[in-house]
């Protein structure tokens, strides 16, 4: 029987049992695989790292694309750099009135999800408010005179392709591709094992908004705890959005949920007091 083992960190691992492998190939960019496990369904991994899984992508692509959204209250024009795998285009788009363009590094990434990973993008790419660059995230936000109100970072670890996604030079592009009060939200690993990242963010971010902090989400595939998403943005006033304001605009949205709920996005921003404690000191 054949396992996969993710080697993101030197002194601790997890295991996968491989049942059946789907896709699997070494791209321009980076080595991509898509197996089935008996447990997490499908599950993509990029360059021995796992990225996402059937059974529970759902937590993080619902708290990544409607904290935002719903906080801001009146977005229209939305930027996701990365998120190949189609879960996030397809949460942002059940927003009625948003136009989205996605910028992704990989054609390969996008096909094979389109083909081995459906349940994710659930026909998202073809939905004619999505428009798909493929490029480089980094060009783009240098290069497009484009604002978007919100802009969501679904990147890999910064590590190869994406650690330029967590580079001081890239919350500053992102800021200028930003309309006034936008809010920016990345993906920012799991700080019980990734606390630099935490850091490093926290810095370089808050450097370019005038409110920087994070919110959480326990996500089963992503091992060591809680998950970190960086939020920034220049209006502070959007973090403390009431729980009355959030619950109406949740209605008027008429999105199905399985994860995300109002008090579940305000109580995202409490954070443990070893991450206050480090982000004190760090």
């Amino acid at each position: 029987m054949k396992h996969f083992k993710e080697t993101l960190y030197d002194a601790v691992c997890q295991e996968f049992r491989i049942d059946k492998i789907y896709f699997e190939s070494k791209t321009e960019h980076q080595h991509l695989m898509i197996f089935h496990n008996a447990q997490l369904g499908r599950v993509m991994t990029l360059d021995g790292v796992v990225q996402t899984t059937e059974a529970d992508e759902f937590i993080y692509h619902e708290m990544m694309a409607h904290v935002p959204i719903l906080a801001h209250g009146k977005v229209k024009k939305l930027l996701i750099i990365g998120g190949g795998d189609g879960g996030m285009l397809r949460e942002v788009l059940r927003h009625a009135d948003i136009e989205v363009t996605q910028v992704e590094i990989d054609q390969a990434v996008i096909d094979m999800s389109i083909q081995y990973l459906p349940n994710h993008s659930q026909g998202a790419y073809a939905n004619p408010r999505a428009t798909i660059v493929i490029g480089d995230g980094m060009d783009f936000v240098r290069n497009s005179d484009e604002k978007f109100d919100v802009i969501i970072s679904d990147s890999t670890d910064p590590i190869g392709p994406g650690e330029v996604l967590f580079s001081e030079d890239f919350y500053a592009l992102a800021k200028a591709r930003l309309t006034e009060g936008g809010i920016i939200a990345t993906q920012n690993g799991v700080p019980f094992f990734q606390q630099d990242e935490l850091i490093n963010t926290h810095k370089r971010m808050g450097m370019h908004f005038n409110d920087t902090t994070f919110y959480s989400a326990a996500i089963p595939t992503y091992y060591g705890g809680i998950m970190t998403f960086a939020w920034g943005t220049d209006n502070i006033k959007l973090r403390q959005t009431p729980l009355a304001t959030l619950e109406q605009r949740f209605q008027a949205a008429g999105i199905k949920t399985r994860y995300y709920n109002p008090a579940i996005h305000q109580a995202a921003f409490a954070l443990p007091q070893y991450l206050l404690d480090t982000l004190a000191t760090g």
